[in-house]
């Protein structure tokens, strides 16, 4: 199987990662002012942000609290899945409006995915109706999220 584009590793260097530190801390600030920053013109910070960018590296979203947007429940989770069907359950997962993270781990699950539901109900009908009519899903395993105690956008930058 060839690799995927998520599993691609890119060559970055110490001002990429500079670059891509300043836009996680504020994807809002203008170009020229992270160039004059770091020390570097205008059109190298331009380039590169859109090298990574096309190159999958990152990319600048708006960042939304799903509790201020009216979903009352977000909770995380863990599914196991046919070691033949992992793709097309991922493909399928990855389909669902309430599904807001998705990955493929190790461990006691095959994937875990982050949901954002309106209400109770709203959950359990994600759970039973929808995720159950998943073809390869063998179990899930549902935790509530009861608060977010840290939610970063940053990445460990340090070269390793």
């Amino acid at each position: 199987m060839a690799p995927s584009n998520h599993t691609r590793t890119a060559s970055l260097d110490d001002l990429d990662r500079r670059i891509i530190d300043a836009l996680a801390a504020d994807g809002r600030r203008p170009l020229v002012r992270i160039a004059a920053e770091l020390g570097v013109s205008e059109s190298s910070v331009r380039n590169r942000v859109t090298r990574l960018m096309k190159g999958g590296v990152m990319q600048i979203v708006a960042a939304t609290n799903p509790l201020k947007l009216g979903y009352g429940v977000m909770s995380m989770i863990g599914l196991r899945i046919e070691p033949t069907r992992l793709g097309d359950a991922s493909e399928a997962l990855e389909a669902l409006d309430e599904v807001t993270y998705l990955i493929a781990c190790t461990g006691r699950y095959d994937l875990l995915a982050e949901v954002v539901c309106r209400d109770n109900q709203h959950l359990l009908d994600l759970l039973s109706v929808r995720i159950a009519a998943i073809a390869g899903v063998r179990s899930t395993e549902t935790f509530g999220v009861l608060a977010v105690l840290k939610e970063s956008y940053r990445t460990a930058l340090a070269e390793g």
